[in-house]
């Protein structure tokens, strides 16, 4: 872990973020340096189902009938992963809560087993930088790896640096209006989340706009500090 030192409980890690922030490249990046386990809600679901919890029979039911998983379920699912070992070092929370009705749901689960959000990391963006910044997105099909056209190429075009594959995809929605209209929702749907954990003094702000390593040495800081 290149010497990371963690606070003396295992840290519960919330990044709040618009799409293309850079929210997935920095929880992978908190893995690598601290062991912290990133846990994104689609996985979470994903998971519970192909392990038959209880948690993920009810949710297979709810999604195999169109319908929207519930807080209650998320939270199950939720619960029944961070006993797993390898939470033992810590957690980063993608994705989830994205509501202040979730947030308090949260909060108490997190009290009855006797652990308590760390901090909450808002990765703040600027919206004309970032609509650029997420028409040129591509991710490679086998392994995941993002990359930009002007931001973070691979080496090679059209070749992930990590696999070697050369299955680069490009989401249909990566476009300059579909990006404002996805940062204009993010912004009203996450204002008064900001706001719960500023009151809570738990909210820690971050310029996403700088360079990957920059940002992820702000968020270590915060991690190491508790």
């Amino acid at each position: 872990m290149d010497g990371a030192r963690l606070p003396t409980t295992a840290p519960i890690l919330i990044l709040l973020g618009p799409p293309g922030a850079g929210k997935g490249t920095q929880a992978r990046m908190l893995e690598e340096q601290f062991g912290l386990v990133q846990l994104s809600t689609g996985d979470l679901l994903r998971a519970a189902v192909a392990a038959g919890t209880e948690a993920g029979k009810a949710a297979d039911a709810v999604m195999k009938a169109g319908g929207l998983v519930s807080d209650d379920i998320v939270l199950a699912v939720l619960t029944d992963r961070l006993a797993d070992p390898d939470c033992a070092k810590g957690v980063v929370l993608d994705g989830f809560p994205r509501t202040t009705a979730q947030a308090e749901a949260l909060d108490q689960m997190l009290h009855a087993r006797g652990q308590a959000i760390m901090a909450v990391v808002s990765l703040d963006v600027d919206t004309v930088k970032m609509v650029l910044r997420v028409a040129g997105r591509y991710t490679c099909g086998s392994c995941g790896e993002g990359y930009h056209e002007d931001f973070k190429p691979s080496k090679v075009a059209e070749i992930c640096d990590v696999c070697g594959a050369q299955d680069m995809t490009r989401r249909a929605d990566d476009n300059a209006e579909t990006a404002m209209s996805r940062l204009d929702a993010y912004q009203i749907s996450t204002a008064p989340l900001i706001e719960y954990y500023a009151k809570q003094g738990a909210l820690k702000r971050v310029d996403a706009m700088g360079p990957i390593n920059d940002i992820g040495r702000s968020i270590a800081n915060i991690v190491r500090t508790g």
